[in-house]
């Protein structure tokens, strides 16, 4: 499968696996020397400088945090995971949140996020009056006792 990716910034690198194993791509903000600061608890888009065509509808991408920022740094995702679907065109943007008590500065070049690309199971939707008993049933948080 091939993945189309056009730079847009000149500080652009393409995403690259960091490892033969690696399930996903990791993503590299372009954000200018300045970098972009983030005080405890702001959020921001970091960009990227790329923009990606996926091979067609049968595909989306997956943006996902790096442990190491979380972990280390206390930056996330905003919005837990992104989205890329097949006929988006634009700069990937990277979401991210500062949840720990100091500020924290990306910089240009840094590891961001990472990218996975993986297949679409679209499904047919058929409105229904009822459901199939299962064991589980209506059962909601911690009712499997895996809490």
């Amino acid at each position: 499968m091939k993945l189309k990716i056009k730079k847009l910034r000149e500080d652009a690198q393409l995403p690259a696996y960091a490892t033969p194993g690696a399930a996903a791509m990791d993503l590299v903000a372009a954000c200018g020397d300045e970098g972009v600061v983030l005080e405890p608890m702001q959020r921001a888009v970091i960009p990227t400088g790329i923009a990606i065509e996926l091979p067609g509808p049968e595909y989306m991408a997956l943006v996902f945090a790096r442990s190491s920022m979380g972990a280390k740094r206390g930056v996330a995702l905003s919005n837990g995971v992104g989205v890329i679907d097949s006929d988006y065109r634009g700069e990937i943007g990277v979401a991210v949140v500062n949840l720990s008590g100091e500020r924290a500065v990306i910089a240009k070049g840094e590891r961001i996020a990472q990218l996975a690309v993986v297949p679409v199971a679209r499904a047919e939707i058929e409105q229904a009056q009822t459901l199939a008993d299962s064991e589980r049933g209506a059962g909601g948080f911690g009712s499997t006792g895996r809490f």
